[in-house]
């Protein structure tokens, strides 16, 4: 191990001392041959500032997990977000009759946890949509009698009234573009805009500096038919940031693409919106309750699509990324009532003990809060030199890479984009870097083992020359040891 000096060791020598314990063996991903300097320290949320990162709690409104479980564990993973269903079914039992008591238990663990809350509103209640089949009423849209429409405004008021100075981010509905959440019609992109526009002058009479947050659109690519029918009714006037939810096996694929389109097509109705990725996860199991594709089956898949999930968000600049979701739920409520199956795409199991995937994220909370600015920097790689060979290693492509500046530090992350579900490559590369920032004691930090190792560099014209260096199906990330979290 190369010396380093008394700060370095500090820093490094172990993550979070409250962190639940994890063998080396269940962390680490395939063995990487550099000198291991220690661990990177992860911080919980009450340490930082600020942050792009947030962590889904939704299905509050159906009972599928027991948030008060997770407060502990969760103070320590380090997102600055959650995203919280409200329910209306369960808060209005009785006509008339508004009980908020296990939403404000909820709301009032995050923020003394140093999380914001952040609202999805929705769904129905069967006091007034009868025609719902289980009590929740999952996607069942209150417009469809004049007594529903008013309970409906007269329930987001009281709410609105009640979370004020709480809550500040609202989102309208989710996933109104496809049937399964907007019942019991087809989904239509006209009533959607009705709804907005019904509902959001509500809520900014009670809380004047509310940001609302549209769509929280399912699926994810052009040519985005629903959107631009929301647009063509008006709905720009009443949102501020627009949602969506991407999920794929590959969550690289057509994305850079897919968000330029769609910021082209907001532009033309309310320029300047911000994105938000709201919704997004993979399950650490094949099959299951609400899986929309497969990675390989085990957690540390799971745990390497959510790094890639995030740093591909972070690296289009979205205001906000948020995994879905904090925990697994079993028996899986859906509109029909409950599945029998469980959602695996959990940080945490059903026990509420923390996966891989949470030790992932945990890290990369650790070094992308907002201190991380995405930044346009030069990093050429190339494939290593195999032995008996002439001529130079050639030039790799293909590789995703993406880099930030941390304060003053250079922050490089890379990775090989390839599917998941089948078998990892595992290659060594060489990279000329051009920093923006400074990168004087250049390490690497593997975020799904936590360990950070020596990089041993050269320099010349300007470039900063790493020799061998290991390219994984998962991020791996350059950066400055003086970048590391104190």
């Amino acid at each position: 191990m190369n010396k380093i000096d008394r700060r370095t060791a500090l820093l490094l020598s172990s993550a979070a001392v409250a962190a639940p314990a994890m063998s080396l063996a269940q962390s680490s991903g395939p063995e990487i041959a550099l000198p291991v300097e220690g661990k990177l320290r992860t911080r919980r949320s009450s340490e930082i500032a600020a942050s792009p990162l947030s962590v889904g709690m939704e299905t509050l409104d159906r009972k599928m997990f027991e948030p008060e479980r997770t407060y502990g564990i969760l103070a320590q993973l380090g997102v600055k977000w959650a995203r919280l269903q409200t329910g209306w079914a369960r808060t209005e039992r009785t006509k008339g009759q508004y009980d908020f008591v296990w939403l404000d238990e909820v709301v009032d663990s995050l923020l003394k946890i140093g999380i914001q809350p952040w609202f999805n509103l929705g769904y129905g209640n069967r006091l007034y949509t009868p025609e719902a089949p289980h009590e929740t009423a999952v996607g069942y849209v209150p417009l469809g009698t004049p007594e529903a429409r008013a309970a409906w405004l007269e329930y987001v008021g009281r709410l609105a009234e009640h979370f004020r100075g709480r809550v500040r981010h609202w989102e309208m509905w989710n996933e109104a573009n496809i049937n399964g959440f907007w019942r019991p019609n087809e989904a239509n992109p006209k009533s959607y805009a009705e709804l907005v526009a019904l509902t959001a002058p509500v809520i900014r009479k009670r809380i004047p500096d509310v940001v609302i947050v549209g769509f929280a659109l399912a699926g994810f690519g052009g040519p985005f038919d629903f959107v631009k029918g929301a647009l063509d009714c008006g709905i720009a006037e009443h949102i501020d940031r627009f949602s969506y939810h991407p999920y794929q096996l590959i969550p690289e694929a057509n994305y850079v693409d897919a968000v330029h389109c769609l910021r082209r097509l907001l532009a033309k109705y309310k320029p300047g919106v911000e994105l938000w990725q709201g919704e997004n996860g993979a399950p650490s199991f094949i099959g299951g309750a609400g899986h929309v594709f497969e990675v390989d089956g085990t957690e540390a898949g799971q745990a390497k699509w959510l790094l890639r999930r995030i740093l591909t968000d972070l690296s289009v600049d979205v205001e906000l990324t948020s995994y879905f979701h904090l925990c697994d739920l079993a028996k899986y409520v859906w509109s029909n009532g409950p599945s029998g199956q469980t959602q695996k795409m959990g940080l945490l199991r059903t026990d509420y003990t923390p996966k891989q995937s949470f030790f992932a994220y945990q890290n990369l909370c650790a070094l992308f809060d907002a201190q991380s600015k995405r930044a346009d920097q030069m990093a050429i790689f190339r494939g290593a030199k195999k032995e008996g060979t002439k001529g130079s290693p050639g030039l790799i492509e293909g590789i995703w890479r993406t880099a930030f500046l941390r304060g003053k530090y250079a922050l490089y992350a890379y990775w090989w984009p390839g599917n998941l579900s089948r078998p990892a490559r595992h290659d060594d590369v060489s990279v000329a870097l051009w920093p923006e920032g400074e990168l004087t004691a250049p390490v690497l930090v593997d975020p799904l083992s936590g360990q950070v190792y020596t990089l041993t560099t050269s320099r010349s014209r300007g470039f900063v020359n790493v020799p061998k260096l290991p390219l994984r199906e998962y991020p791996l990330i350059i950066t400055d040891r003086a970048a590391l979290p104190a």
